[in-house]
């Protein structure tokens, strides 16, 4: 396990800020689904100790970022927060707010840090390497197991549904390659 108490500590306080930005910026819903990417990457980082080199993770790192990439543009054209604003009964927050900015700085910002600190081996990059393949593979799996529930016709399209079929199975590469620590 990772004993260094200070370095649990830090990891445990960044999942703590990133949810409670999420909470500001979406409401409660919405920060309980990504409790699965940021609290669930901290107790995957616990449970599998090993600290790989990048050049391990580098491949499903760098596919599921680019699909990643494409997952968002899917949203962001086809209104994935209308839709998420509609199921949350919360308003669709300002992309200029301040919770949104930084709720943006701190998630994605950390994640584009994962190849120079895991180059590095600092175990803060594992740590956030775990959170990313963890949003990617479990977190945004609630386009098909948790939206649709909530959804006027249920099972019907749902904006981000055709990239995660490519972007979880990414994000679970990476997960396995993390956990092998090779």
């Amino acid at each position: 396990m990772n004993r260094d108490p200070v370095l649990i500590a830090a990891a445990f306080l960044f999942s703590g800020v990133v949810l409670s930005l999420g909470y500001a910026a979406f409401g409660f819903w919405t920060m309980l689904i990504f409790t699965s990417g940021f609290l669930g990457g901290f107790v995957l980082w616990l449970i599998f100790p090993a600290n790989p080199s990048f050049t391990a993770i580098k491949t499903p790192y760098f596919l599921a970022l680019a699909l990643f990439v494409l997952h968002r543009i899917e949203e962001y054209v086809m209104d994935f927060f209308d839709r998420l604003a509609a199921i949350t009964g919360t308003g669709t927050p300002d992309t200029g707010s301040w919770q949104v900015i930084l709720l943006v700085l701190l998630s994605v910002g950390a994640w584009l840090v994962v190849p120079p600190l895991v180059s590095r081996g600092y175990r803060f990059g594992t740590y956030l390497a775990w959170t990313f393949f963890a949003a990617m593979g479990i977190t945004e799996l609630a386009h098909f197991a948790v939206f649709p529930w909530f959804t006027v016709q249920p099972f019907a399209y749902l904006p981000g549904m055709a990239s995660v079929v490519l972007l979880a199975p990414a994000a679970w590469w990476g997960m396995w390659r993390l956990s092998r620590g090779t």
